[in-house]
This record gives C-alpha cells, structure tokens and sequence, in this order.
C-alpha cells in the first residue's frame, strides 16, 4: 500500500506539473502575440546619456553633463500600477533626479512620479525636494531634508517645476522614459516565463 500511495502522488505531481507547463505556455503564446509596444518607437532622451541599463536590474540610470559644467543624473525604475481610463502606460515610473552644480559638493535632489492616465501626454509629479551638503550626505538620516513639495507654496512649487524642465525633465524626456521602462519590464516578464517552462521541461 505504500508503494501504491507514493506512486499515486507521483502521477498527481506530474499532473500538476503539466498543467502548470501549459499555463505558462499559454502566458508566453500570448505575450509574444500581443507584442506589448513593439510598433512603439523610443523618443529622445535630449542631451541625457544612458549611463546604466542593465537586462537583469529594474532601473536605469540616465545622465547629462550641462555646458556650464552643472550634472544631472536621474535614477528610475517602474513602480505600482497606476493606470486610469486611457492611459496608454498602465505603471508609473519612480524618479530620483539629482543636480550637481560645478565646484560645490552639494546636491538638490528630487523625488518624483512620472505616469501617463489620461492621453498621449505624460504627467510628471514632483513629491519631494532635498537639499544635501554632500553626496555622502544622503545617506544621513538626521539631516533636514526639506518639506513635503505639497507644503510648498505654490508659487515656489511651479518656479520648481520650470527648474527642471529647463534642465530637461520635460514631457517628450519622461515619455521617452516610460517606454523604455515598460519595453524592459516586458522583455523581463517574457524571459521570466520562458526560463520556467525551460525549467518544467527539463524537469519532465
């Protein structure tokens, strides 16, 4: 009787197994017909280089050295999922942006939500403002680190906003950036499912 038990275990094992093989075939029969942005052609990044992408990290990192010798660096990954009504992206992306001015080891630091909800148009919502004395600084948990941006006044708020996309951080940079992102999430989910059914295969 035992031997009966363990084989019947066995064979509901294998069952499992290929019904679990064929749902993930079925997954990736599906990503790899709907082809997620494929058609969708990556705009410009402006002056911004690609300093950072790699295939099996989430975040990229993008970076700028300005004619006057003031750096800027952003740091993004996709976040949760944030889409309404049309938006033609259904993640947000999570900024970091960082602006260096030439001869001072200080950084301005900003925090910040890129999504797409409504149109064509994305929409970039800055949720904090730090100022650090040093790069090192950062990682300080006791430095003041400034207000929430919604506490600002608005004025200071909007002046902010120009401050950024006079640096760049416009709507052509934070689309081109949300396709990028999501392109790579896709590729990633797509040889995630195929390294499973790899797996159940050779398991069989």
């Amino acid at each position: 009787m035992p031997r009966v038990t363990q084989i019947l275990r066995t064979a509901r094992k294998s069952i499992q197994d290929l019904d679990l093989l064929k749902i993930l075939e079925s997954e990736l029969n599906h990503e790899l017909s709907s082809m997620r942005y494929q058609d969708d052609k990556i705009g410009s990044f402006g002056d911004f280089v690609m300093e950072w992408d790699s295939p099996k990290s989430q975040d990229i990192v993008l970076r700028k050295k300005c004619s006057s010798g003031e750096e800027v660096a952003v740091s993004a990954l996709l976040g949760r999922e944030a889409f309404q009504g049309g938006g033609r992206f259904p993640m947000e992306a999570l900024m970091k942006i960082c602006v260096k001015k030439p001869g001072l080891s200080s950084i301005l630091q900003f925090d910040c939500v890129a999504s797409n909800r409504e149109g064509s148009e994305s929409d970039i919502e800055i949720q904090s403002a730090h100022y650090f004395p040093s790069s090192s600084s950062c990682l300080d948990s006791s430095i003041y680190r400034g207000p929430l941006f919604s506490d600002l006044d608005p004025v200071l708020q909007n002046e902010l906003r120009k401050y950024l996309a006079a640096r760049g951080i416009e709507d052509n940079f934070t689309n081109s950036l949300l396709l990028h992102l999501h392109k790579k999430e896709h590729g990633q989910y797509m040889g995630w499912l195929q390294k499973l059914k790899e797996m159940m295969v050779e398991h069989e």
